[in-house]
């Protein structure tokens, strides 16, 4: 796999556009003035995350002795259960609980865009090809940068969206991602057996 390409595979496991309507949500009680910062730190920190697991990943997952069919299973059940929620959402909204004030950390920048799924296409081709880092390097800067100039723009897509708009996307998403985590947790299961 060439760097490009690398980027674009990122790039749609990254799901930006698919990300808007929760991270629209999330935010929605953060004040204005306040919701950009916020965005940019949480966009900062998935980086950040994505950066540690490009470079310590797969050293601490021997250090575990996690193989990848074991993160490819429980990622997927992970998402699944977060998928059920967007689905069919509880009082305490998608992540099980109301945010007070602003998010830190979870959800936005951890799975949201830093999420399992990425994580196992770096570290898979770290384990591929471990000659070609800086590659890497390059590709997810690449994914992470036209992700977060989506995701920055996305309180333009509540203004043609409005609420209504924004539970419709949410669902259809969640149905997406429920499709998604089933295929994650089946090609777990297929290696494993």
């Amino acid at each position: 796999m060439d760097t490009v390409t690398a980027a674009i595979t990122l790039f749609l496991i990254m799901d930006p556009i698919g990300n808007i309507p929760v991270f629209l949500s999330v935010l929605k009680d953060v004040p204005d003035q306040r919701r950009r910062r916020v965005l940019a730190r949480e966009l900062v920190l998935a980086y950040l995350v994505l950066l540690a697991f490009l470079l310590v990943g797969p050293f601490f997952l021997d250090l575990l002795q996690l193989t990848p069919e074991a993160i490819s299973i429980a990622s997927g059940i992970i998402l699944f259960i977060i998928a059920l929620r967007m689905i069919f959402p509880s009082r305490g909204g998608v992540m099980g609980e109301n945010i007070d004030g602003e998010p830190f950390f979870v959800p936005l920048a951890v799975p949201l865009i830093a999420g399992p799924s990425t994580m196992a296409i770096l570290l898979l081709l770290v384990q591929q090809h471990p000659d070609r880092l800086a590659d890497w390097f390059v590709a997810m800067t690449g994914a992470w940068i036209a992700s977060s100039a989506i995701l920055m723009a996305s309180g333009l897509a509540y203004r043609f969206l409005r609420r209504r708009g924004l539970i419709a996307l949410e669902r259809l998403m969640g149905m997406l991602l429920v499709a998604l985590a089933v295929q994650m947790l089946l090609d777990g299961l297929e290696k494993v057996l």
